[in-house]
Formats: C-alpha cells, sequence, structure tokens
C-alpha cells in the first residue's frame, strides 16, 4: 500500500491490499477501498462508499458526497463502485437519498470520461460508457454496455436500455430504448446500432430480427401498442426482440420514438 503523504485518510476506513493513494487524497471513515484501487492526486472520496478492487480513480474525482436533492436530510444513504472501472478527471458521483433506494451503484468495467455527473439514486450495469460531460440526473436506471455520448444529458427517473447508444449532445426526457441509436434534443431514436451489434458479435440473424422489430416500430405507421403486437407475431424466436418488448411495456416515461 502506498499513501501520499499529503493525503488525509480517516483511521476508520478500509483499504485494501495494494491501494494508491495519490497526493492531497481526502477518503472518509466509512470508505472502503478493495484490492488494488488507485486513486490519483486531489480524489474525494466520502459517505458510506465502497469502491471494488482494480479500479482507477483519476485527479480532482469526487465520490460520494451528499446529493443535490433538496429533500436529502443527510440520511445514511450508499454509493457503490464496481471493479475495473476507470473514472477519470472531475467527475462527480452522488451517494442515494431515501426517496430513492438509499444508493447509487455503479457496476464493474464502466468507463466515465472527464467531467461526467451521476446524481444520486442512478444505477449503472456493467460495461457502461460515458464520455466526457455526460449527465444523468436522479433515480436513472442505466442497462449494461450502454454508451452515453459526449455534453448529452439524461433526465431523472428515465432508462436507457442495454446496449443503447445515446449520440452526443442529446437530451433523453423519455426511456431509450435497447440496441438503439438514439440522438438529438430531444432525442429521437433512429433504429437498431447495426455498427455496434456487430462489434459485439451478435449473430446476423439477430441483428435481422431486431432491425425488423425497429421497422415496425418507428416505420409502419403504427402507434407504440400496435408495432408491439405485430411484432410478437410476426417475431417469435429472438430473446433480443422479446427484451425490446418487455422495455418498451414496463416503460413508466414512455420510450424514444
Amino acid at each position: 500500500m502506498s499513501i501520499h503523504p499529503s493525503a488525509i485518510v480517516s483511521p476508520r476506513a478500509r483499504l485494501g491490499e495494494n491501494c494508491f493513494v495519490g497526493p492531497y487524497c481526502i477518503i472518509g471513515e466509512e470508505v472502503v477501498l478493495g484490492d488494488g484501487v488507485r486513486l490519483e492526486s486531489h480524489c474525494v472520496i466520502d459517505g458510506r462508499t465502497e469502491i471494488g478492487a482494480g479500479t482507477h480513480v483519476f485527479p480532482f474525482v469526487s465520490i460520494g458526497l451528499a446529493s443535490q436533492d433538496l429533500k436529502y436530510r443527510g440520511e445514511p444513504s450508499e454509493t457503490r463502485i464496481g471493479s475495473r472501472c476507470s473514472i477519470r478527471e472531475f467527475v462527480t458521483i452522488h451517494r442515494g437519498t431515501e426517496g430513492g433506494g438509499m444508493l447509487t451503484r455503479i457496476g464493474d468495467d464502466c468507463l466515465l470520461m472527464a467531467q461526467a455527473h451521476v446524481a444520486h439514486d442512478c444505477l449503472l450495469g456493467d460495461g457502461v460508457i460515458m464520455a466526457n460531460a455526460a449527465t444523468l440526473a436522479g433515480h436513472v436506471r442505466v442497462e449494461d454496455r450502454a454508451n452515453i455520448g459526449a455534453y448529452s444529458g439524461v433526465h431523472q427517473f428515465c432508462r436507457v436500455g442495454r446496449e443503447a447508444y445515446v449520440g452526443g449532445y442529446s437530451v433523453v426526457v423519455k426511456d431509450a430504448l435497447p440496441f438503439a441509436l438514439s440522438v438529438g434534443n430531444h432525442a429521437k431514436c433512429y433504429g437498431l446500432n447495426v455498427t455496434g451489434m456487430k462489434r459485439r458479435g451478435y449473430t446476423k440473424e439477430t441483428i435481422e430480427a431486431l432491425h425488423h422489430a425497429f421497422r415496425l416500430l418507428l416505420a409502419a405507421r403504427l402507434n407504440t401498442s400496435q408495432a408491439v403486437a405485430q411484432i410478437k407475431e410476426e417475431i417469435t424466436d429472438s430473446a433480443e426482440v422479446a427484451e425490446l418488448l418487455s422495455f418498451i411495456e414496463t416503460s413508466e416515461r414512455g420510450v424514444v420514438k
């Protein structure tokens, strides 16, 4: 373990093996760092915060500080960061609140680029990428391997589906569909993210099934309920299409179309 003399580390904090704490870092008394966590200079980690093994936190990051939600009253909520994440300069991640489940969580293998913001009670899956200055309002759920472009904002209580791609400078005010490309202010859906699907090794059959489902949903002059019924009738053997339909049917804010 290496702790720079200028760092302030509470004696009650728990640090795993081979951690590195750089100059001028501040670590609170309820913080738990997994093995091999590396904090570069000027990081502030506070509150009931746990950071998983192998995560690399770059300078001027703050994690686990009090929520900006005006309803927050100091309740002992938590922040959990997964393993092998990369959290770049000036990222801010706030703890949860009583009104949102008491937890802000980021999964494994995530990349949060410089100046990204994760607000209170957000839940991120594994492999999520947030580009520079991407912003999540409170209570946002981002599913596995979704990609949120630079300077984009996601409205509170929205969901971003699995492997969704939100283009840069977008404003998402409804649920962004899984496997889809959504871009704009306000964001519109431009169909299946074919390039991303190919890069991640999906079969030709899966891509064709999803492509057909998106054509029915977006271009067939059907309302959402009619499109869902038509998709169920025409595509019966694709797990990914079933996931898309489940996402639509469980949406509370409506979906980006």
